[in-house]
């Protein structure tokens, strides 16, 4: 597995202190972009949230999500959440070591209490006295919260004091990315009232077992959720339910469920679940599988397999400008793209880390996360293996067949309803559920005319 060393640094640990104008909860950041260029400690907010209590808990489940591993779970995981401002809200994201969930925390307009939310992207320091000082946090007591340093400490900061240094796996960089994409083709099946809510959460098991293992689904049921043992027609896949374990934080603040998910074709799925709180929400999306992280569906690889999408992508980042909500239509204008070539290009964004995905909002957001986000498809173990077939002339067409030649074998791909079917054992064992094989997308190149670099089959 490729992978870095993630360096953060720091200039003093997050903490939260108390002094005679009440309390403070101070946010450090480490490197990230704004519309100012990159700096080592963005600052995006100073102000007081509404809800104080609440949003320390969904604090906390973020970092629950980030220091986890719901899959092999005596291998260790951390990395700092990140954190976007949006001009008119924050948003807390974070990933599991897992690859298997990803969580968000966003504090919207009303939930914040302040001046102006900046713009930019940036790690958060999350250090265990912090995860302390949060748990203890109730009540309605006004809490002050900075995001970055303090306004006078900006052009004095000598150097961190505080370094973090983390492995970055390439899968993991993928399966962040990757998560916002596939949520792009859910949605909403399902939304609870609070009790109902509280109820179903309640009934989950919160470790792994037998009770747990495969996917579950559940269909709605006038204003609850009901189990099936069949995915049937509006029935959502529950893949794993012990890793909704995050939503225990605020469940009791929690106003409602909100269930995302695609159409049920009889494979499990993956899926998205939103609770709805005082000017917050809270959003933990599921892979498919407990073992089966996002980076391996490999769902969006078209959109990386050709250099048009790469120009397109490149134009339309130019036009982002840390907006909370993308809309497809503004940017064909600005473009002159049309619309599917502008949602093409925002694809590529996502799996490069560069845009999210909000499903209340059903739309991308502009963020771009604090890491070397390229990596993600450079390193795409089926796009370099179908680049490489592409290269080396493995290749041969005629009409709506090819024969695709790798290593010994053969393969006939075949376009039928603008999809390519092929007779490896991959398609044959998922039919395009977890995206194209190498054989597919080496077609595609070369039909494209995508340049591609040579090499041995």
């Amino acid at each position: 597995m490729t992978r870095s060393v993630q360096a953060l640094a720091y200039a003093r640990p997050s903490a939260v202190e108390s002094s005679q104008a009440g309390r403070l909860l101070g946010l450090e950041t480490s490197g990230g972009l704004t519309p100012r260029g990159s700096e080592p400690h963005p600052r995006f907010f100073s102000g007081f949230l509404t809800s104080p209590s609440i949003a320390a808990r969904g604090l906390l489940a973020v970092a629950d999500v980030a220091s986890a591993r719901y899959y092999q779970r005596t291998l260790p995981a951390s990395l700092d959440p990140v954190v976007t401002g949006n001009g008119d809200r924050l948003r807390f994201e974070s990933f599991s070591g897992c690859c298997g969930v990803y969580a968000r925390l966003d504090v919207l307009r009303e939930g914040l209490d302040g001046a102006e939310t900046g713009h930019g992207t940036t790690n958060v320091d999350v250090n265990n006295p912090l995860r302390e000082a949060l748990s203890r946090i109730s009540g309605d007591d006004p809490l002050h919260m900075r995001v970055g340093p303090e306004e006078m400490a900006v052009t004095t900061l000598d150097g961190p004091v505080v370094e973090k240094k983390v492995p970055l796996p390439d899968r993991w960089l993928r399966g962040f990315a990757e998560a916002q994409v596939v949520s792009a083709g859910f949605d909403l099946r399902a939304e609870l009232p609070a009790a109902e809510a509280v109820r179903f959460l309640r009934s989950l098991p919160r470790t792994s077992g037998n009770a747990s293992r495969g996917a579950r689904w559940v269909i709605p049921a006038g204003k609850t959720l009901r189990p099936t043992t069949r995915p049937v027609a509006g029935a959502v896949c529950l893949p794993g339910p012990e890793r909704l374990v995050a939503f225990q934080r605020v469940l009791r603040h929690a106003t409602s469920l909100r269930v995302y998910g695609p159409v049920a074709d009889g494979a499990a799925t993956a899926s998205a679940w939103e609770a709805v709180l005082p000017g917050m929400r809270l959003t933990l999306a599921l892979s498919p599988e407990a073992s089966r992280g996002f980076s391996g569906e490999g769902g969006v690889l078209e959109a990386l397999a050709t250099e048009d999408a790469a120009a397109d992508a490149e134009l339309v980042s130019l036009l982002l400008a840390w907006e909370p909500r993308i809309e497809p239509a503004d940017l064909a204008e600005q473009s002159g793209l049309t619309v599917e070539r502008v949602r093409a290009a925002l694809t590529r964004l996502g799996t490069a880390g560069r845009v999210g995905y909000d499903l209340a909002d059903a739309a991308y957001f502009h963020r771009e996360l604090p890491y070397d986000a390229n990596r993600v498809e450079r390193h795409n173990p089926r796009l370099v293996a179908a680049r490489e077939l592409a290269g080396s002339g493995a290749v041969a067409l005629d009409g709506d067949v090819a024969v695709v030649s790798s290593g010994e074998r053969r393969y006939q791909v075949r376009e039928k309803d603008g999809m390519l079917g092929c007779t490896c054992q991959w398609w044959i064992d998922y039919r395009g559920r977890r995206g194209p094989c190498k054989h597919a997308l080496a077609v595609r190149m070369v039909r494209r005319g995508a340049p591609v670099a040579g090499g041995a089959r």
